[in-house]
């Protein structure tokens, strides 16, 4: 999960084959709380971008009720929701973390390693996201 902007919010694992809409919940309430006199807004994003993997009643109406509003490309219907102009930025942070060798191809057996690669390859995304002229 990101924000605008690019910078990682969260992050998790899963199997090859599981759902993306099962991951959905524990990485909006996994987003680090930020103190109260730290931050400009509402530590949970004011809204949710997600492709038709996410499109799911149940949870549009958990994430309205978190105050989150969902923004997801309905299943059956059209291409062309508009939505993946901003998604652009999403898909741009998967190709950063994808630089990372470990991260494209999964050598490791352990999903504790697996995990510590990728949160190590975020702070780097985050990083260089946040200080751009400092390399």
């Amino acid at each position: 999960m990101v924000d605008g902007k690019g910078v990682p919010l969260a992050c998790g694992i899963t199997g090859a084959n599981r759902h993306d809409v099962l991951r959905l919940l524990p990485l909006v309430v996994g987003i680090p709380l930020v103190p109260a006199g730290l931050r400009d807004t509402d530590p949970l994003p004011e809204r949710l971008l997600g492709d038709r993997a996410y499109d799911c009643d149940g949870r549009r109406d958990i994430l309205r009720w978190l105050g989150v509003e969902p923004q997801l490309a309905e299943r059956g219907t059209g291409h062309g929701s508009g939505l993946g102009r901003e998604r652009y930025v999403v898909e741009q942070s998967i190709a950063a973390l994808h630089h990372n060798r470990r991260l494209k191809v999964r050598y490791e057996k352990r999903s504790d390693i697996h995990l510590a690669f990728l949160t190590l390859a975020c702070i780097k995304v985050c990083w260089y996201r946040l200080f751009p002229k400092v390399q």
